[in-house]
């Protein structure tokens, strides 16, 4: 350490326990304080300490510099690192890395800044594995934003041993640079203000760096003028005559001119050539100057001398970020201009040169917007959506506010991360636009900011109004049409979303674009697979074979995905798995969170339909993990209803109907009637899994009311069986039976085994309902046939359980077997209160006489009222008892029951002959 970091006892100690903490898990320490006060100082004494305990250390130093460009940061990072760390990363990935090192996108194929994440994450993980790493930014707030996005994308899925140690200038700064920054673990990010020096301390770090001796009244008066800021008091001391009257700079903007003031005109123009690039080198500011090459060195290494620059090899570095920012402001407008145009010419890189270009003028030539323009485009295909925005809106400031710029700095601005000023600029745009294609285009791009952060509701608007009042024609009302047809479906609307899945078909086939046709007709497979209209295996294979797997295509509109989802809702769900799977390490591949969380609902929800309830957990908690990324309803929709099911089946009651409230709550601002639907699915279950069936059929009546009869696959229809369970104990089995010939013919129609299993199981609860107990076995055996072809483990052991009721109540000895293999099941599942309803059936559970005579005649009484649904304080008022003896009386008559729950109450405490239809 430095020495004069002995006086800073709480700062050393702070770095010294975040590299504690650094060496085995993601850390973070952030260093917050003015200008000059000694910020980048601890930051290099942090790095170097780290170095000495064996970390791998990777640093970078941010430029205040308007013409940076994108990846520059990121790029310094990855200097020498051993390029073999990253030969082997996916295609994408690798593709990435080479694009911000070469700082080219000469390949076929757009790079995505989500590629450049995950492939910066991927590295950072592999430099991690052996020894522990920090990664060392000096002045976060000005790193260039492609950069940014990446860093905190990395810094929130860090694993292993990873520091990240940043600096932090608090004046000047608007925001607070470092609120994008976060770790998995709060906790793990820690902040440190650096305060004044004491008078003591500051003697010795100006004696370090001023060749001169002072006088203690000297000093006395750097000390009050500086107020503790070291480099201040450095610059105060540099500018000092003890033998002159004058007054000391009372600002350090003022002592930085000062320090500057003496510099000859040739010597400022080199700096200030320095000082307007962001990457500063010896050859760039030579070309830049109109002197010879030896007087430019010479000029260079005076400035050196006087400790204004640093030379390292052939990068040039300003000793302060202060001293930079005081040459380039201590230039007239016009000098600035003038050297950005002669930058401009010497530049290499298409962004650099446009922004140069852009510095230079005042008013947008076609030169400079077409450059802005070009630099956007190869900005884009460089990954970083950032500074293609930035360069748009410099074209838009210099009065190249077209349309065209507009729509397209809007969706460079969304894939940046920012989707509140995407929607903003879209809006506005379309109330700027005429009726037409390009007005059809802005709304079918707001339609899907729309789908991505807030739902499907006002996106299906945007896009009927496309379709309505702009008429769009060829590629671009394709795009609207699948667009459309998915939102149609998904809020609910499924023959209408028909109707448009056949029309995008038609207008597609003679476009000759295979990308459009294939999605054309996945999406129209798709539609007729979930109305009820079976599987169009020939258009599903089309669509498979045309799809263009490199192109960025939003998942739920790949063929790939919605083949997966049929394979799951046609009983094949490992199939499904392994094809979603494949997805779902394309989108991590590729950084695509947006699409990611997409694909990891569904693999979440395919382990749930599988009763892998374990693995469902931890796929859920990274969607949860996602949601919290993203932001926005539909994100924490789907998180909240996977947690729904998951406390459903856990029977969990209070946590299950909270997420299931919030999840609903979210369906409703998204619109999504699809998600409504499954979350009132599984509240459904959840009052059948309690034996509130009255309150089941009065949570799906709904979904009943607009059932179609040809509509029961399991993505539609899960709902069902619960609902047919519900409406037989209910005393509505007439109703229930539609519900089950519907099951049956399908299942036959479609050769479906889901809907031919729960057509059976529902089938054996309505005979029994009818005291056709024979009829009762025969339908649950057979029920029992088709889940051989199922892997759906929980319904299994529920026919199982219908089937073990229906052979006792006839009294056949299989029943038994039957009711122990279901509980062992529900058991194994980690399903408790079905557990609990398998052990009620059997011969001990079920012998509800012998254990009411084991009641006292109170713990009998409250015991039934209990059971007639009273709650606890009406049944204390009824018996003129304390509400806490009531409860104190039910929990011995549980004990004796062998029960936990009031549903099992409600059955034991019936009679015999009531207890009846093979729940």
């Amino acid at each position: 350490m430095p020495a004069y970091l002995a006086h800073r006892p709480a700062e050393e100690a702070a770095v010294a326990e975040f590299l504690d903490s650094a060496s085995s898990t993601p850390s973070a320490l952030l260093i917050e304080g003015d200008a000059g006060i000694g910020k980048t100082t601890l930051w290099m004494a942090a790095s170097d300490r780290a170095r000495r305990r064996g970390f791998r250390v990777l640093t970078t130093r941010a430029a205040e510099a308007e013409s940076v460009l994108a990846y520059t940061a990121l790029a310094d990072l990855l200097t020498g690192v051993d390029p073999t760390v990253w030969s082997n990363l996916p295609g994408p990935q690798r593709a990435a890395v080479d694009h911000i090192l070469s700082r080219t996108a000469d390949s076929d194929a757009a790079t995505d800044q989500r590629a450049v994440a995950a492939a910066f994450l991927s590295i950072v993980e592999r430099l991690s594995d052996d020894i522990p790493l920090l990664l060392a930014i000096d002045d976060l707030p000005w790193l260039d934003p492609s950069s940014a996005y990446v860093i905190a994308y990395t810094a929130r899925r860090l694993t292993g041993p990873v520091g990240l140690i940043a600096t932090i200038r608090t004046e000047g700064v608007t925001g607070d640079a470092a609120s994008s920054l976060e770790l998995p673990r709060p906790d793990a990010v820690r902040r440190i203000t650096l305060g004044p020096l004491s008078a003591r301390a500051l003697h010795q770090v100006v004696s370090d760096n001023v060749d001169r001796p002072l006088s203690r009244s000297a000093f006395r008066r750097i000390h009050q003028v500086s107020g503790g800021n070291p480099f201040y008091a450095i610059e105060l001391a540099r500018a000092f005559d003890e033998n002159a009257a004058i007054e000391l700079p009372s600002t350090l903007t003022e002592v930085v001119r000062v320090r500057l003031g003496g510099l000859d005109p040739e010597t400022h123009g080199v700096l200030l050539a320095a000082a307007s690039l962001a990457t500063p080198t010896v050859e760039r500011v030579v070309a830049a100057s109109d002197t010879d090459r030896d007087r430019v060195i010479e000029l260079l290494e005076a400035a050196e001398q006087q400790d204004i620059i640093a030379i390292e090899g052939h990068r040039i570095r300003f000793t302060h970020p202060l001293l930079a920012a005081g040459v380039y402001s201590d230039a007239s407008p016009e000098r600035r201009r003038s050297m950005h145009r002669r930058l401009a010419a010497v530049v290499a890189e298409p962004e650099l040169r446009a922004r140069h270009l852009a510095l230079s003028a005042t008013t947008g030539d076609p030169e400079t917007l077409r450059a802005l323009d070009d630099a956007a485009a190869s900005a884009h295909a460089r990954g970083a959506p950032a500074a293609a925005a930035e360069l748009l809106n410099l074209a838009i400031e210099l009065g190249g506010d077209t349309p065209q710029r507009r729509i397209l700095l809007a969706t460079h601005t969304f894939d940046a991360g920012d989707p509140a000023r995407a929607r903003a600029l879209l809006e506005q745009a379309i109330a700027d636009l005429e009726p037409g294609p390009l007005r059809a285009h802005t709304r079918h791009e707001l339609a899907f900011v729309r789908f991505m952060n807030d739902g499907y509701l006002e996106g299906c608007q945007l896009l009927q109004r496309a379709l309505d009042e702009d008429a769009p024609e060829g590629r671009l009302r394709v795009s609207i049409l699948i667009a459309s047809a998915y939102a149609l479906y998904m809020t609910g609307r499924p023959e209408a979303a028909w109707r448009l899945g056949e029309e995008a078909v038609d207008h597609a086939e003679p476009l000759g674009d295979s990308g459009l046709l294939s999605q054309a007709l996945g999406v129209r497979a798709t539609l007729q697979f979930f109305g009820g209209g079976g599987m169009d295996e020939p258009g599903m294979q089309r669509a498979l074979e045309l799809e263009d797997h490199d192109a960025f295509i939003p998942t739920m509109l790949r063929p790939s995905v919605e083949r997966a989802l049929i394979l799951a809702c046609s009983g094949d769900l490992d199939a499904s798995f392994e094809q979603l799977r494949a997805v779902e390490r394309r989108c991590v591949d590729r950084g695509e969170e947006g699409e990611l969380i997409f694909v990891s609902f569904y693999v979440a929800l395919n382990r749930i339909w599988r009763a892998d309830f374990v693995e469902a957990k931890r796929l859920a908690k990274d969607v949860t993990g996602l949601a919290s990324q993203l932001g926005g309803e539909f994100p924490a929709m789907l998180s909240q209803l996977l947690k729904a099911w998951l406390a459903v089946y856990d029977g969990a009651e209070d946590e299950a109907r909270m997420a299931i409230a919030d999840a609903i709550d979210a369906c409703k601002v998204s619109g999504t009637a699809w998600h409504e639907d499954q979350a009132n699915t599984a509240l459904g279950l959840l009052e059948v899994s309690l034996g509130n069936y009255e309150a089941a059929v009065n949570t799906l009546e709904p979904l009943m009311s607009r059932h179609a009869p040809t509509s029961t696959e399991l993505s539609a229809a899960a709902y069902l069986p619960d609902a047919v369970e519900a409406l037989v104990e209910a005393g509505r089995v007439t109703e229930a039976e539609t519900f089950v010939a519907d099951l049956e013919r399908n299942g036959h129609r479609l050769d479906r085994a889901w809907m031919l299993a729960m057509g059976a199981r529902c089938r054996a609860l309505v005979k029994a309902a009818h005291g056709d107990l024979k009829g009762a076995v025969a339908a649950a055996e057979q029920a029992m046939t088709h889940h051989d072809r199922l892997q759906m483990r929980f319904e299994r052991a529920r026919t199982q359980l219908v089937l073990g009721t229906v052979q006792a109540r006839s009294r056949q000895r299989e029943a038994s077997a039957s009711l122990h293999e279901a509980l062992a099941e529900f058991e194994q599942l980690g399903t408790p209160l079905w557990a609990a309803r398998a052990r009620a059936r059997l011969p001990g559970g079920a012998d509800a006489p012998r254990k009411r005579r084991e009641l006292t005649a109170v713990e009998l009484r409250v015991a039934e009222l209990a059971a007639s649904g009273m709650t606890n304080r009406d049944v204390a008022e009824a018996l003129s008892l304390s509400a806490k003896t009531v409860e104190a009386t039910l929990a011995r008559a549980y004990r004796k029951l062998g029960i936990r729950s009031r549903a099992e109450l409600g059955r034991v405490m019936a009679s015999p002959t009531n207890q009846s239809n093979g729940r």
